[in-house]
């Protein structure tokens, strides 16, 4: 008994890491796109998020090339040609689509504002499933919902961040609102090709790992845009130090400790912690960027979590009675 409550106190405690990552990583994203004042930005949206899926990529492959070696059974690539189609559709939506969105919208909203509307994207998850998966619309979705949406309304026109226009913040937090629905569009994908092609045994680990390859390929072109427009960048120390953090914690680590949760606690307990990903994100644009917090973005908050909450709950009904 003591040895499980080891372990899963050890679990949380991973968790717990990983909703900080990803919650300071809202911050660290905003110093990206936008800078300080007396230290602006050196890098386009598009270079530094082509860096740190560079990175992404050469530590995921540095991770098969050991599994190899070690004569593991490992796939470097997409094993055939509809996979591999669904891999440039992932990659499209999940690293180019998205993070081109991300980088944008960072530079013009607050990054307490966007972490407490990405958490939203269940919701978009839930619109696309009926298309896609044939799930219903029920009472109790459409009421979570709504009132995702009316938080959602809430932090955009009354947030407490008012040193950023209404115009800017509306523009960043739309774009983070698509990028919130791109993501959900690759998490319905993701499922899909895992049904379509059971009998391969395909790991989500190998789906991130292949798309993440052909997202940073699909990011190639707007980074050379960037960099022919803006001339050659030279990053500073900073800009460097983020864009590893956003790499290597943010991405690959994280990803990994959640998977982990899964494993061991179940997938229930193990998402309780994206919830705790706002309240960090709040957090850490009020110490490292001076924003604000206000009483609309606390109830906004509450709002967002609260019909998600909903959401989620009905859909895994509609899901284990399917």
């Amino acid at each position: 008994m003591f040895e499980n409550y080891k372990r899963d106190f050890s679990t949380h405690l991973i968790l717990l890491f990983v909703s900080i990552i990803w919650g300071t990583s809202w911050a660290a994203a905003r110093i990206l796109s936008n800078g300080f004042e007396d230290n602006p930005a050196t890098m386009g949206p598009a270079t530094s998020a082509w860096i740190r899926y560079l990175s992404v990529v050469i530590i995921f492959y540095i991770w098969y090339s050991y599994k190899f070696f070690n004569r593991q059974s490992v796939r470097f690539l997409p094993p055939n040609k509809s996979i591999f189609n669904d891999m440039c559709v992932l990659g499209l939506f999940g690293v180019m689509v998205y993070q081109l969105l991300f980088m944008h919208g960072m530079k013009w909203t607050a990054a307490g504002d966007a972490s407490v509307i990405m958490p939203i994207n269940p919701i978009f998850t839930a619109l696309l499933a009926v298309p896609l998966l044939g799930q219903k619309i029920t009472k109790n979705i459409f009421y979570g919902m709504l009132i995702s949406i009316i938080g959602v309304i809430i932090i955009v026109g009354w947030s407490p961040n008012t040193d950023i226009t209404l115009r800017d913040r509306i523009l960043g937090d739309s774009m983070i609102l698509i990028a919130a629905f791109s993501w959900a569009l690759c998490s319905i994908i993701t499922k899909k090709t895992m049904i379509k092609n059971i009998k391969l045994r395909i790991l989500p680990s190998e789906i991130v790992i292949w798309y993440s390859l052909i997202g940073w390929i699909m990011l190639t072109p707007w980074m050379v845009m960037e960099i022919i427009s803006n001339d050659i960048i030279k990053p500073n120390f900073t800009e460097i130090i983020i864009i590893l953090y956003l790499g290597i914690f943010s991405t690959v680590l994280a990803n990994v400790w959640f998977a982990i949760g899964i494993e061991k606690i179940g997938p229930t307990s193990t998402s309780a912690y994206i919830f705790l990903v706002p309240v960090f994100g709040i957090l850490s644009g009020w110490l490292i960027l001076g924003e604000n917090i206000g009483l609309s973005m606390i109830l906004g908050f509450i709002l967002i979590v609260g019909g998600v909450r909903k959401v989620q709950i009905d859909s895994s009904r509609l899901n284990s009675s399917q």
